[in-house]
């Protein structure tokens, strides 16, 4: 059962019931994340995200930690370039525990001076994780090739420059210029009463009255970003090369996302994918091949990863284009699309049978398309992709003059030619 409820404030409650789990998963979303910062702010989303966790006026960091391990739950948050979400998952007789403890950390976090001090430390140590991890260190640094100024560019994590000055008097004032009732879901699924629910939420959530308002001319809007091509080499003494080739991809709520996600699933999607099948097995280039889709209000980017030897680096590029060219040539065949079109189905249904996929979709489709969409209609419309569909979609945005190729590693100067070598 499904029910959205709006308070007059503005905050959006979206609500499922699955009375024959036993966890409810209880989500505070604000559409705010690393593309609304301005310059100065790189990483603030992500480090309001850590500060929320460390202390309120009613709770230490230490017996925050130690209440949600007494109820046999999971609280955790996460911030992306759009969105920044709180979260705690518990057995539904710990609802009332839960959301007073998600709605505290919320709203009375106290921003203490030594703790911001020490996660400064952390979140550093994390930024250094990253550059240790090549493998999520390349993606970076694709976005940033791929987007080059625009704000998708920018790592979640923020620059270390910007960590070292943060004060407690930007945090707060972040918080107030950007954490406001209209973009904040709350998204709510399992085992729950919904009028208790909703009157919990209301006493707390639908009483928020921010301090200011957000000025729309002093708060830069998102501008939509633009798919830079070239190739790019990052040279780096690592034990392989690291390799992201992107291209463009759509929108989170565009009518053709779902072909879309066909499209992925054949070219790069799974281990009977024609890349993974082309490039690993049959030619044993590579050991981890895949594509994935990056979605997101305004844009969207297809990129293909893959790790090799710095030798087999030119060869494991020139076969993802010729795969792809085939791709557009010839399209696909009945067999390979049903395939991949039950592969997809399987994966969304596994990845719904919980209540904490639940709450994400439910959160999700609220704030990108304004309503709930069923498991049935997403069943359906993957059913209606065509091969047509996908071949046209092929020609549209498999486009090699907007291809942006990231190289790490111990690459030899000049390995793919004309690229832009970077430090």
């Amino acid at each position: 059962m499904y029910k959205k409820v709006v308070f007059d404030n503005g905050v959006r409650v979206v609500l499922e019931k699955m009375p024959s789990l036993r966890s409810v998963a209880v989500g505070v979303w604000v559409n705010v994340g690393t593309r609304d910062e301005q310059s100065g702010e790189e990483g603030l989303s992500h480090f309001l995200e850590h500060m929320l966790f460390k202390g309120t006026r009613r709770r230490t960091a230490a017996k925050i930690s130690q209440e949600i391990d007494s109820l046999g739950g999971e609280m955790n948050a996460f911030t992306t370039h759009e969105s920044t979400a709180f979260y705690v998952k518990v057995l539904d007789q710990h609802v009332p525990q839960a959301v007073d403890l998600l709605t505290d950390l919320f709203y009375h976090s106290r921003f203490d001076p030594k703790e911001i001090q020490k996660e400064k430390n952390v979140v550093l140590e994390e930024i250094r994780t990253v550059l240790d991890d090549p493998e999520d260190y390349v993606q970076e640094l694709h976005a940033r090739d791929v987007f080059r100024r625009h704000p998708l560019g920018r790592s979640i994590l923020g620059k270390r420059k910007t960590m070292v000055s943060i004060k407690r008097a930007d945090l707060l004032r972040y918080m107030e210029a950007q954490y406001h009732p209209e973009k904040t879901v709350i998204a709510v699924a399992g085992n729950f009463s919904v009028s208790e629910m909703l009157s919990s939420l209301q006493a707390s959530f639908g009483e928020w009255t921010p301090r200011q308002r957000p000025a729309e001319e002093a708060r830069k809007v998102r501008q939509a970003p633009n798919i830079y091509g070239g190739t790019f080499t990052h040279h780096k003494r690592l034990a392989q090369t690291h390799l992201c080739m992107g291209l463009k991809g759509l929108p989170a709520a565009h009518p053709d996302r779902y072909a879309m996600h066909v499209l992925n699933g054949i070219l790069g999607g799974g281990v009977s994918s024609r890349l993974f099948q082309e490039v690993r097995e049959k030619r044993g280039l590579v050991y981890t091949i895949f594509s994935h889709l990056s979605s997101f209000s305004d844009g969207g980017l297809l990129t293909v990863y893959a790790a090799m030897g710095s030798k087999e680096a030119q060869a494991v590029v020139d076969v993802v284009c010729k795969e792809i060219r085939r791709l557009k040539k010839r399209g696909v065949d009945c067999q390979e699309l049903e395939r991949t079109k039950n592969q997809l189905k399987g994966a969304l249904m596994l990845g719904l049978e919980g209540t904490y996929g639940r709450m994400n979709k439910l959160a999700k489709d609220e704030i990108s398309q304004g309503r709930y969409v069923s498991l049935r209609e997403m069943l359906n419309q993957i059913d209606r992709v065509s091969a047509d569909h996908v071949h046209s979609l092929s020609h549209e945005l498999l486009d090699f003059d907007q291809m942006a190729i990231t190289a790490l590693g111990p690459l030899p100067r000049g390995t793919f030619g004309n690229e832009v070598e970077r430090k």
